[in-house]
C-alpha cells in the first residue's frame, strides 16, 4: 500500500507558548505511527521540528524542502530521509506541493498562511484535489476562520466551497480526516456555464 505523503506547514519560532509543540509532536508521532511520509520545510526550529522530530523519532520517512538562502544558513535539521534544495520561497512550495498526497497546517504565521492559502487557491481552481487541514491548536485559527466564513457571506467566494478546508480541533481529528478523506460530491471545477464562482 502506498504511503500518503503529508505536507506540514507549521511555524519556525522557538518562543510559543509549550501546548503549540505538544501538539506539533503528537501530530509527528500519529503521522508515523499510521504509515505517512512527511513533507516539511526541513528546518531544526520551531513548531515545524517538533512536529518532524518526533516523526522521525518514530520511525517515519521525512523529507525537507528548503530553499538555499536558509540551507546555507545552517537551518537544515540535517536527519531528513530526502532533502531539497531549492532556489527560493517559490520554488520550495512547489516541490512541497509536488512531493505531497495531503496539506496540514499547524499554527504560524505569515509564511503558513501564504503557504495554506495557495493550497486552497490551487483546489479551488481545480489543480489538485489534495485534503486541506488547518489544526486549529488553542483556537489559534479560530479568528482567521470567522474572517473566512466572512468571504463567503459576502460572496467573495462560493457556499459550495467550503469543503475544501477542513478545521481539526486535534492532532487526531487531523490524521484521521486524511486517512480517511474522500473527494466531497461537489467538485470544484469549471464548465462553460458555471465557473467555480457559481451562479448563486
Amino acid at each position: 500500500m502506498t504511503k500518503v505523503s503529508v505536507c506540514v506547514f507549521a511555524s519556525s519560532c522557538n518562543f510559543l507558548e509549550e501546548s503549540f509543540y505538544k501538539a506539533a509532536s503528537e501530530l509527528g508521532y500519529l503521522l508515523a505511527k499510521n504509515g505517512c511520509k512527511t513533507v516539511y520545510g526541513g528546518s531544526k526550529l520551531g513548531l515545524m521540528w517538533a512536529c518532524a522530530g518526533t516523526f522521525k523519532q518514530n520511525g517515519g520517512t521525512l523529507i525537507g524542502v528548503m530553499p538555499e538562502k536558509l540551507n546555507d544558513c545552517g537551518l537544515s535539521a540535517g536527519i531528513c530521509d530526502e532533502f531539497y534544495e531549492t532556489k527560493g520561497m517559490r520554488e520550495r512550495k512547489a516541490k512541497m506541493d509536488e512531493l505531497s498526497d495531503a496539506v496540514i497546517a499547524l499554527p504560524g504565521g505569515f509564511g503558513t498562511l501564504e503557504e495554506v492559502f495557495e493550497m486552497i487557491v490551487q483546489k479551488q481552481l481545480c489543480y489538485s484535489n489534495k485534503p486541506i487541514v488547518f489544526l486549529n491548536t488553542n483556537n489559534y485559527y479560530s479568528k482567521l476562520l470567522e474572517f473566512m466564513d466572512e468571504i463567503f457571506a459576502k460572496k467573495f467566494a462560493p457556499e459550495k466551497n467550503r469543503g475544501i478546508y477542513f478545521v481539526a480541533d486535534t492532532p487526531r481529528e487531523a490524521v484521521d480526516y486524511i486517512l480517511n478523506y474522500k473527494l466531497p460530491p461537489q467538485t470544484f471545477v469549471y464548465s462553460a456555464t458555471e465557473s467555480v464562482w457559481g451562479s448563486d
